[in-house]
Order: C-alpha cells, then structure tokens, then sequence
C-alpha cells in the first residue's frame, strides 16, 4: 500500500523564506522528514496533530541534512513524541555542534551567525542522532515503503527519499523558489552534478523540494546544464 505524503510548510523568521517538512503516513504510524525551524514548533505540533500524529504514532524523525532549518525542531519533537531522529553520519556534527560546514568544504561565517542567533539553533536545539544512516537503512520497518539515496552537493551527508510512486524528497539538493534548480547554495559542484546522474538511473516522477512546490522531474532534466 502506498504510503500518503503531506507537506508542511513554514514560513522562516524575518521573512527569509519558507522550508517545507514533509509528514509520511504508513501502515503503523507516522515517519517525519526534515522538522523546520525552531520558531515553527507550534505549527509542526499542529500540523501533526491534525494527520491524527500524537505522541508514540511518530515512529521516525528522519533528517534529509544537518541545516538549522531542517533539524531546528528535532530535539524537541523527539522528546515531547517519544521518537527517534535518524540522519546520514556525514551530517551529524551539524546538529551535534552547531557547525554548519562539518561536512562542507566552504566556511561562511553569516550562515553560522544565521543558525546560532537569527534562527535560534544554540545549544539547547543542538542533539545527538539516535540513528545513521545509509541507502541500506530499512525505511518498511518504521511502516513506510521507500528508500534513502545518498545526494551530496549541497551538504556531504544530504539524502533523499523515494517512494514506489516516484516521489522524491530532496532536501536541498534541488529548489523551486521560482524555477525548478538546483539549490542555491550548492557546496561541491561536482558531487551534486555527481548526484543528479544518479538520480536519473531511478524512476522518479516528481520532486518535492526543501524550498518551493513540488515539480515534475522531467521539467528540471530538461533544462539542467551538465
């Protein structure tokens, strides 16, 4: 059976955008990816609580990377639904110091002044994950029927997940800000072009971004320049 996928999306403080969480029902509860920023933790509670996700129904809170504005809630919602957070092993100093380029080549400062003090990613946000994980890892165990792919580019430890019907969860891989793109903030080129080619050898149908509405895969392949 399929598992429904639903979009959260939350608007960032100061008018800097929007990130979307996305809420997987399977057949023994519910799988999270990805938890927001931490002035949102309201509206995620919310959010959960009218798909019927009450505390001990989150079997999973699985992170497609390590930025504040993915993770800015894990901690909390791991402890308030009984859960676990599970996230690639290349990320998790991100989460578990606070430092944005654990697993990126580039440093910018702005982007830590951003995490610890506009986004409020200190150390009280700041967690260890429960579980690393890799494209091996067994999401039908958590109820859900999909698959992790290992995506760097945009973060060394960023994954994606894919479901039978051909959706795929990205993070921020790719954006649709205002065109289906790669993300923005891109740190190795070459691995997220690496990524992509990878992305072509499986069936997918539509992407659903970290940023923006979902898109039709073949609209970006079209137009991606190699």
């Amino acid at each position: 059976m399929a598992s429904a996928v639903q979009t959260i999306h939350l608007r960032m403080p100061f008018n800097l955008g929007a990130v979307n969480c996305f809420l997987i029902k399977g057949k023994n509860g519910f799988v999270l990816i990805d938890t927001g920023t931490s002035n949102n933790q309201g509206k995620v509670e919310k959010a959960l609580s009218d798909a019927g996700c009450h505390p001990g129904g989150l079997k999973l809170i699985l992170l497609t990377h390590g930025d504040f504005d993915h993770a800015g809630n894990a901690a909390y919602l791991r402890k308030v639904y009984q859960t676990s957070i599970a996230m690639h092993a290349a990320d998790s100093g991100m989460v578990e110091w606070g430092n944005m380029f654990a697993s990126r080549k580039k440093a910018n400062g702005f982007i830590g002044f951003l995490a610890t003090l506009i986004f409020g990613f200190g150390r009280a946000k700041r967690f260890k994950p429960d579980l690393l994980v890799d494209e091996d890892f067994d999401l039908y165990a958590y109820g859900v029927e999909a698959q992790i792919i290992h995506i760097p580019g945009h973060s060394g430890g960023s994954i994606g997940i894919l479901n039978p019907e051909g959706e795929l969860i990205c993070g921020d891989l790719f954006e649709n800000v205002k065109t289906p793109a790669l993300h923005s903030i891109i740190d190795d080129l070459k691995k997220a072009n690496a990524s992509i080619e990878k992305l072509m050898e499986y069936k997918i149908k539509n992407v659903l971004p970290g940023h923006g509405d979902a898109f039709k895969w073949e609209e970006f392949i079209n137009t991606w320049e190699r």
